[in-house]
């Protein structure tokens, strides 16, 4: 089956990864932060990483075709789990009451210094 690579426009680039691979139907999408088009780390706290780690993630998913509502699968990786408690405002803003299966973990750093969040999804179209 053919492998679509995503790179759009209005998400920072990729550098030594793929944004998302739509393969058929399914769209793997790499985790996402807050992390603006220029490649900067947003501060302002958790709600405004998130906010912007969806609408990253928002970004690709247009970009292959799909929407938020398309998610089948969330993956969060925190950097202090007590994170979790403070992101329902832009969850409702992005996601709405679509609940796709989640896991959040909490891990030791992330890629980028200062991100204190990551999101990475499956989506499946139709």
């Amino acid at each position: 089956m053919p492998k679509e690579f995503i790179a759009p426009p209005n998400v920072h680039p990729a550098r030594g990864f793929s944004h998302a691979v739509k393969v058929g139907n399914t769209i793997y999408v790499a985790g996402q932060g807050g992390i603006d088009i220029h490649g900067h780390v947003v501060y302002g706290g958790i709600e405004a990483q998130i906010d912007l780690a969806f609408q990253n993630l928002q970004n690709v998913l247009e970009a292959a075709g799909a929407k938020m509502t398309d998610v089948v699968r969330l993956n969060y990786y925190f950097v202090d789990i007590q994170d979790l408690a403070n992101i329902g405002g832009a969850y409702r803003k992005h996601f709405g009451k679509h609940f796709p299966a989640s896991t959040a973990v909490q891990i030791g750093a992330l890629a980028v210094p200062g991100m204190r969040v990551e999101v990475e999804a499956t989506a499946v179209i139709g």
